[in-house]
């Protein structure tokens, strides 16, 4: 089917119907599965790398196959930082090892406990006051970072198991972008400023977000 297509995914998703059955939960393996985006989760290396193997196959019996420019590896916990072997695959072809991964528009990082990076939030918000910062008013520019900026921070964030220290990380990014457009660091004025200009932060948006989305 061509690119697009409306069937696209349904035939797509019968394809690699055999990859996510391929994938044993009781042997320390997992996956996760959007369409074309694929996430392999193993205990150790050596497991990813042989999990990655028995994907080629599998792939290669379909006539697929992986885009390993693409592709990368990342190490969540207590030996975060430790050096690891290259996964290599079938091809001879090597995975490198990254600190950070986009996965579905939501940013992992290499840390010891599953954790999400805001970095996108800024890059955007740097972008807004890049182009309008200096000429447009405040309204303006917090308008714009209500519509482009916060939903970049809060993409995904409603399915993700996140901790009071998490949420709190949230905020403090709203806050600290307030402290640069109303040129101050006392948090009395932020918040009377956020409170004028309707101005919910993360918290009050993810405690709505996460309701809704458990009673869809």
């Amino acid at each position: 089917m061509r690119q697009g297509s409306v069937l696209s995914p349904i035939l797509f998703a019968l394809c690699i119907d055999d990859i996510g059955k391929s994938c044993f939960v009781n042997c320390g393996h997992n996956i996760i599965l959007y369409a074309d985006d694929i996430i392999l989760i193993a205990s150790s290396v050596t497991e990813l790398e042989k999990m990655l193997h028995m994907f080629e196959n599998e792939l290669r019996y379909i006539d697929m196959s992986i885009n390993y420019n693409k592709s990368c590896s990342m190490r969540i916990g207590p030996r975060c930082n430790a050096t690891c072997a290259n996964i290599v695959s079938l091809s001879r072809q090597c995975i490198s090892w990254v600190t950070e991964l986009r996965y579905l528009g939501i940013f992992l990082t290499c840390t010891r406990i599953f954790t999400c990076s805001t970095d996108s939030f800024y890059r955007s918000a740097n972008a807004v006051f890049g182009k309008v910062g200096g000429i447009a008013s405040e309204e303006t520019v917090l308008e714009l970072i209500k519509t482009k900026c916060i939903p970049a921070l809060m993409f995904g964030m409603e399915a993700c198991p996140l901790k009071k220290r998490d949420i709190n990380s949230l905020d403090f990014v709203v806050n600290r972008l307030f402290m640069k457009l109303l040129k101050t660091l006392d948090i009395n004025i932020v918040r009377t400023c956020q409170h004028m200009f309707d101005f919910e932060l993360p918290s009050v948006l993810l405690d709505r977000r996460t309701r809704k989305f458990r009673k869809k």
